[in-house]
Order: structure tokens, then C-alpha cells, then sequence
């Protein structure tokens, strides 16, 4: 049963990174731009799925809380401070994508709160990454660091690499969904984007080598993780060749498998523990009769009716936008 529910936490991060990333991403790109028809189309191509999108990671705390309260219960302490940043960032932006076109004066304040929550949103997922990968310090179970115990400069730049990955997802889902200029200005903005994540994995490697990181000695343990970054390496040659040849449908997918090989390597970098190096995933689970007691609740019910209905969502939205004024 512990293993049923490890397997949905992952599948639950997992599909909000992919999800709510590329929105994130759409919402940072969207300050790129002062073409107003330009970002009615940016967030005509967000705009049926993104709210259901963000439903993954209350799914997310929902099963941390729930199956591995150990877990919830020494994190939470840890990360008060940039939770609450990270969702002052997504109310912001939700509350800014319905009113920014209700007004035409007091727009620009939307437009800058809406590209404002989305970088705050990703900056503090990937610092809470970073905060998790060099080590939280935690005494006798209990989070002892104060109020800025998580931070650090590998932190933050941590936080900078999921901006340029998130922005990354965002432009290549502008170049599945739309057309003209948008399209375009996307096409030119992969490259780019492209080479500053790999310039942040190489900074981040020669770190974590410099500062010999715990996390670092698995690789040495485990030789086989040099399989994620073969496969990431992969889909970035096929992604610059669909940039190179304009195949719409490809750099997507493309960046999702980099995406999936960075959590792949981190996952099993990580096992067997919860909370790396201090909380294993048996210590942190919940007893027997509570994780049976959610199976036939989340477990056999909600989880996959949420999959059907993210299933069904963009089922029904495929294809390209079809851009009107009406688009707000």
C-alpha cells in the first residue's frame, strides 16, 4: 500500500510540474510582449485548462498530508515562508487572468500581476527543489534552520533554472497551439531558452561537485541514472531539428521528455527517502489502516476521475487556438 501511494505522489507531481509549467511559462513569456493581440492569444491558448492544471498540486499536498504525514509535518515548517510567496503568486495570477479584460485603464496592473505570480510561483517551486537537493537542516526529526534555513545560493539559482524550464514548456505549447506572429516569436524564443537551461545544468552539476553534495554519491552508486541524461540529450537533438524544420507537433513532447528524465534522475537519486538522507519513505508513511482507509476514497475514486477529466480537457481542446477579440 505504501508503494500505491509513493506511486501517486509521483504521478501527482509529475503531471503539475508538466501542467501548471508550461502555463507558468505562458505567464512569464507574457511580458515579453505589449501587443495586446498578441496576449489574447497567449491566453486563449491557456485559458480552457489552466485552473484544472493547478488542481494537481492541491492533489499533491492532499496525498503528502494524508499518506506521509511525517513527511508534511517537517516540511511544512521548513518551507512556511515560500509557500505562502508561491500562493500569493498563484492567486495573483488567477485573480489578474479573469479581470484583466473587464478593464482597459487599470489593465496594465493585471498584465504585471499576472506575469508577476507566475514567476514568483516558479521561482520558489524550483528553490524549494534546490533547498531539498543540498539538504535542509533538521535535528531529531524536527526542522531546525528558522526562518531562512531553505535558502541558499544553490537555492535560488535552482529557482532560476525552473523559471527558464517553465518558460521553455510555455513557448513550445504557444507553438502547438498558435498561430502568426505568436508562433513565430516563439520559434525564436527556443534557442534561446534552450541554452540557458543547459548553461544552468552545467552550473548546477560543477556545483553540486564542488560543494560535494550528498545527493552527487549516487551517481556513483547507481551508474545506470546516466540513463535520464542520455535521454534528455536525446530530445534536445530532436528538438532543435523541429525548431530547425518548424514541426509544430514536436517540441512539446520533446521538452516533456527532458523534463521526465530530470525527474527521473532526481526520484531515484532520492530513493528511498522522502525528505533526502533524513526521512526514508517507510518512516514518513502513514500506518496500515489510514493509507487502506484513503485507497477507497482518493485512491480508487478521485485520482482517476481527475485523470479522466485532465484526459477529457484536453482532448476537447486539441488543435490549435482559434483566436477571436472576444478571447480574453
Amino acid at each position: 500500500m505504501v508503494m500505491f501511494w509513493v506511486t501517486l505522489l509521483a504521478v501527482s507531481i509529475l503531471l503539475y510540474v508538466l501542467l501548471d509549467g508550461f502555463d507558468l511559462g505562458v505567464g512569464m513569456l507574457f511580458g515579453l510582449t505589449n501587443n495586446e493581440t498578441r496576449r489574447r492569444a497567449m491566453l486563449g491558448a491557456v485559458a480552457p485548462i489552466w485552473d484544472g492544471n493547478e488542481t494537481w498540486l492541491v492533489v499533491t499536498a492532499v496525498i503528502l498530508w494524508g499518506a506521509f504525514p511525517a513527511a508534511y509535518a517537517t516540511l511544512l515548517p521548513a518551507f512556511y515562508l515560500p509557500l505562502l510567496v508561491m500562493l500569493a503568486g498563484l492567486i495573483v495570477r488567477g485573480v489578474a487572468f479573469e479581470y484583466r479584460h473587464k478593464t482597459e485603464r487599470m489593465r496594465w496592473i493585471w498584465d504585471r500581476c499576472f506575469i508577476g505570480g507566475s514567476f514568483a510561483a516558479a521561482f520558489i517551486q524550483g528553490l524549494t527543489v534546490g533547498a531539498l537537493v543540498e539538504g535542509l537542516p533538521i535535528v531529531n526529526g524536527q526542522y531546525a534552520g528558522g526562518d531562512f534555513g531553505w535558502f541558499s545560493p544553490f537555492a535560488a539559482l535552482c529557482g532560476v533554472g525552473l523559471c527558464l524550464g517553465y518558460a521553455l514548456l510555455g513557448a513550445c505549447w504557444l507553438v502547438k497551439k498558435c498561430e502568426g506572429d505568436v508562433r513565430t516569436s516563439a520559434y525564436r524564443l527556443i534557442p534561446y531558452l534552450s541554452v540557458g537551461l543547459l548553461v544552468f545544468l552545467v552550473v548546477v552539476f560543477v556545483y553540486a561537485l564542488a560543494e560535494e553534495l550528498q545527493v552527487m554519491g549516487r551517481w556513483i552508486e547507481r551508474p545506470y541514472l546516466f540513463v535520464f541524461p542520455v535521454i534528455g540529450a536525446l530530445a534536445a537533438v530532436v528538438l532543435a531539428v523541429s525548431v530547425r524544420y518548424r514541426r509544430d507537433e514536436l517540441p512539446f513532447p520533446m521538452v516533456i521528455l527532458i523534463f521526465l528524465s530530470a525527474f527521473g534522475t532526481l526520484a531515484i537519486s532520492f530513493w528511498p527517502y522522502m525528505i533526502p538522507f533524513v526521512l526514508t519513505i517507510d518512516e514518513a508513511a502513514a500506518p496500515q489502516s489510514s493509507l487502506a482507509f484513503m485507497f477507497w476514497g482518493e485512491g480508487l475514486f478521485v485520482f482517476p476521475l481527475m485523470l479522466l477529466y485532465t484526459f477529457i480537457s484536453y482532448r476537447v481542446f486539441r488543435g490549435k487556438v482559434a483566436f477571436t477579440p472576444e478571447h480574453s
